[in-house]
């Protein structure tokens, strides 16, 4: 099968499943509460809704190729820090500074996967970006709460366009026998992770009894992430054939990212219970902010990226 047929055939099933998903959401209401509000119920047609336009977005972008992924993830890395930059402290003295972070190192970043340059894109901002960033700031000669706006500039670039930028990343990769399907890891990566985000929600609602971390996420828990965590490395040993892997080694991937991916939305959680918000924004319906639905991804691609360079190319 050539790769067009390939992603036909799985958004097709996709898509699918979000018809489903979409009745099924649709007879709930009708039949539970056909004029009263529901918290549950809406909320949960509201995420669905929501996944048909982000579903749609990523088979546009796949679509178009590798200009349109870029572009993609791109938009994804400055929306994402936009929203992480509106809720930390930032003063006069900074802006010099986020001028560096949104119209020179997340443009660079995205134009050196474009270019295909490993090097430069591997250390831009862990290196360069982390030493320029300080040393713009400090020209503003401001140093009140000096060391915590820096850091957490440098953080915020690291988390929404470092590790984001690792998505498109994938395309660079030069696979022995998997030439021309790089964008199907894409695809496994976010089903995987994203998948488990649902199951984990899904788990929850209905078995979850133990609190995992009322402080940090009060809806988490240890059911719920148990179930979530191994029903989607189960949906990533179900698409094997669509990656470069055995179906024991995709699961045993995909267990990872599910791993880390829960660990990048309870570290971002952790970062919103500081700064005394439930959200990051309010951009996707039912689901809050561009950051609050590829926390998971932050932390799992760069990983997934260095595994896959490392052990098949």
């Amino acid at each position: 099968m050539t790769l067009n047929d390939t992603l036909i055939t799985l958004f097709g099933g996709i898509f699918a499943a979000l018809a489903v998903a979409s009745s099924v959401g649709a007879i709930l209401k009708f039949r539970l509460v056909p004029e009263a509000p529901s918290g549950t119920i809406d909320n949960l047609n509201a995420r669905i809704t929501a996944w048909w336009w982000m579903i749609g977005l990523l088979a546009a972008a796949l679509w178009i190729g590798k200009a349109g992924i870029i572009a993609l993830f791109a938009f994804v890395s400055f929306q994402s820090l936009r929203e992480y930059m509106s809720i930390t402290c930032t003063r006069r003295g900074d802006h010099r500074a986020l001028l560096w972070s949104f119209f020179v190192l997340l443009p660079l970043q995205y134009y050196l996967i474009a270019i295909d340059w490993y090097g430069l894109f591997s250390i831009l901002i862990p290196v360069y970006g982390f030493l320029l960033l300080p040393i713009s700031a400090s020209l503003g000669a401001d140093t009140t709460r000096f060391l915590e706006r820096t850091a957490k500039g440098q953080w915020g670039l690291m988390i929404c366009v470092y590790c984001l930028s690792h998505v498109p990343a994938l395309l660079t990769l030069a696979i022995p026998g998997y030439e021309g399907f790089n964008p199907l890891l894409i695809v496994f990566l976010i089903l995987v992770a994203q998948s488990s985000d649902v199951l984990q929600y899904v788990w929850g609602k209905l078995f979850g009894k133990h609190k995992l971390s009322s402080a940090i996420s009060p809806s988490k828990t240890v059911e719920g992430l148990v179930g979530g965590v191994l029903s989607s490395t189960a949906v990533g040993a179900a698409l094997w054939s669509f990656t470069p892997f055995t179906p024991w080694q995709a699961a045993f991937i995909a267990l990872t990212i599910n791993v880390l991916g829960f660990f990048g939305g309870f570290v971002l959680s952790a970062i919103k219970r500081d700064r005394g918000i439930k959200d990051w924004g309010s951009m996707i319906e039912g689901h809050g902010g561009m950051l609050d639905r590829v926390d998971s991804i932050s932390f799992s691609a760069p990983v997934f990226f260095h595994i896959v360079r490392f052990w098949w190319t």
